[in-house]
């Protein structure tokens, strides 16, 4: 075992002495050291309810035969962060979690991982160390909230704050009503009840074969989540003593099986980061193409919140969960291992659709290709992204003038102030990877598109990303971004930009020559961060079209 590092030998005295001193008895040296990564917090609702999962994950470890040790990983919520300064971290914070684990576990020699996670860059973080370190592991994300109730209607965190906001400011709803709708939206523990970030990632976690059967739906403050947790510490031990490493169940396959399953579902365009960055940890070349031809060839099954009318987290759990998507996809999903020793063929064997329309058969999907597409043109040379799945059919393909905005909070202000009008194109740029330095998330602006009833009128375009719960003809991740002289640095307010979802075409409506001439007096903005992790973070970062990952 690889704690033998720490506890065996004569020179390993004060070692042991040190393990005693945190209550290690004899008879556990004997044992498989095992760390529950636990991303805890009083600050996240996803993860507040963790201290009962630890508990869980604890006995199980102890009933596999093992010795479990939990340490602290910390969190970002997306949403607290959304709309100032803290957005900027979020992303970032993915690559701090991963060199996290990788010095925690190395440092202690542990035997193997288990990691309690649940939201957006917390997972992918997690995973994204555990390729780094290639131990037996698996995951346990601490799954969804309940959604809410306002009179006698379903609420969740998206269309009831979010957008609720720009319905209030449009008139469409009192303050009376936007203030009952902050107590209902978030009733308890749990990831936001939606197709978001943090529930596609796990999701396409379950689908990779990271994680237990169910374990992606299975709601926060369920029985069956604790039961969940408790089975993955005991499958913990089991791969130990079975030597089954990260790397031996998840390769190329499994990828394209998360990719998948994503688009099926309509899931968060962050996926394009978070599993590119995964497959590079892994050693696997993933290219975003990937997504763009898979989304092809795999129809939309499942219409998930945020789309208008979609179905919840607990829908798809009642529906039969990942394990349903498999059957319905059927010959689609590649048969592959999965850390709970089925493979995703036996799964799918024994798996039962019990809604036909919440997953729906493919014959009758809601939309003949996947949630995802990858758009090229002269605005985006290598790459831009886009929802499609929740555009309207008449915004697929768009026409319109450009407004500019080199930040965030200047265009929220526009659309709030009603400079935005229809048939514009908000450009916000200066918020990639490097220029924002953090790429942060353009949830609020694209809400207030929303919630102003300018979805069906107005597109967004950026070089930072969107939040999985943004709906509407919104394209992130612009690559090459502003700060690295992308083309939408030099777009001028009044420019046509024309969007062609269906024929995967982003383009700026100038000339060749002109295109020269801007780029001759072009002026680059420079990051307005200049010390701490997010000047290092800027310097380091690779662009989103390569999943933001660090330079080697």
């Amino acid at each position: 075992m690889k704690s033998d590092a720490i506890k065996k030998g004569l020179e390993r005295a004060p070692h042991r002495a040190l393990l005693f001193g945190t209550g290690v008895t004899k008879g556990d040296l004997k044992k498989p050291f095992i760390g529950i990564a636990s991303s805890a917090t009083d600050l996240i609702p996803g993860h507040v309810d963790m201290k009962q999962l630890e508990r869980a994950i604890e006995n199980g470890v102890y009933a596999g035969g093992g010795r479990p040790f939990v340490f602290g990983i910390p969190g970002i919520c997306d949403g607290i962060a959304m709309g100032h300064k803290g957005m900027k971290y979020s992303l970032p914070s993915r690559e701090l979690i991963a060199d996290m684990i990788e010095a925690v576990a190395t440092a202690h020699a542990l035997d193997g991982l288990v990691f309690l996670t649940n939201c957006d860059k917390i997972t992918p973080g997690m995973i994204m160390g555990m390729f780094r370190l290639n131990i037996p592991a698996i995951v346990v994300t601490a799954g969804p909230m309940f959604t809410g109730r306002h009179y006698g209607r379903r609420t969740s965190l998206v269309t009831d704050t979010f957008e609720a906001i720009g319905k209030y400011k449009a008139g469409q709803i009192s303050e009376k009503t936007l203030c009952e709708l902050e107590m209902v939206a978030c009733p308890g523990a749990g990831s936001c009840q939606g197709m978001f970030t943090a529930n596609t990632m796990a999701c396409a976690t379950e689908a990779m074969g990271l994680s237990m059967p169910y374990c992606a739906t299975a709601l926060a403050v369920s029985a069956q989540k604790k039961r969940i947790a408790h089975e993955s510490g005991i499958r913990a031990v089991e791969l130990i003593r079975k030597n089954i490493t990260p790397k031996k169940v998840v390769n190329r396959k499994s990828i394209e099986n998360a990719i998948r399953v994503d688009v099926a579902l309509g899931g968060s365009t962050n996926t394009v980061l978070h599993i590119t960055a995964i497959a590079h940890e892994a050693g696997l070349d993933i290219p975003v193409e990937l997504f763009d031809k898979i989304s092809r060839v795999t129809p939309h099954i499942a219409k998930m919140n945020p789309s208008p009318d979609g179905y919840f987290m607990e829908d798809l759990h009642n529906a039969g969960g990942i394990p349903a998507v498999f059957k319905r996809l059927g010959s689609k999903v590649a048969a592959r291992p999965t850390v709970s020793g089925r493979t995703t063929g036996n799964i799918a064997a024994e798996a039962v659709i019990k809604d036909e329309d919440v997953i729906r058969p493919l014959k009758r999907a809601h939309h003949k290709q996947g949630g995802i597409a990858i758009l090229r043109g002269n605005l985006a040379e290598s790459g831009a992204v886009v929802k499609q799945s929740a555009v309207e059919k008449s915004m697929m393909k768009f026409k319109g003038k450009a407004i500019c905005f080199n930040k965030e909070e200047d265009a929220m202000n526009a659309i709030m102030q009603g400079k935005v009008k229809k048939g514009m194109v908000v450009v916000i740029r200066y918020e990639g990877p490097k220029g924002g330095p953090g790429m942060r998330e353009m949830l609020s602006p694209t809400a207030a598109i929303i919630g102003r009833g300018l979805g069906k009128s107005v597109a967004l375009i950026t070089d930072g990303r969107f939040s999985g719960g943004t709906r509407g003809p919104c394209i992130g991740h612009v690559s090459p971004e502003a700060a690295e002289g992308g083309l939408i640095a030099l777009v001028k307010n009044g420019d046509i930009i024309s969007l062609d979802i269906p024929n995967r075409k982003l383009e700026l409506g100038i000339s060749s020559d002109e295109i020269k001439k801007r780029k001759r007096t072009m002026k680059l903005k420079k990051p307005g961060i200049k010390t701490g992790y997010l000047a290092r973070y800027s310097e380091m970062v690779t662009s989103a079209g390569t999943g933001a990952v660090f330079k080697k």
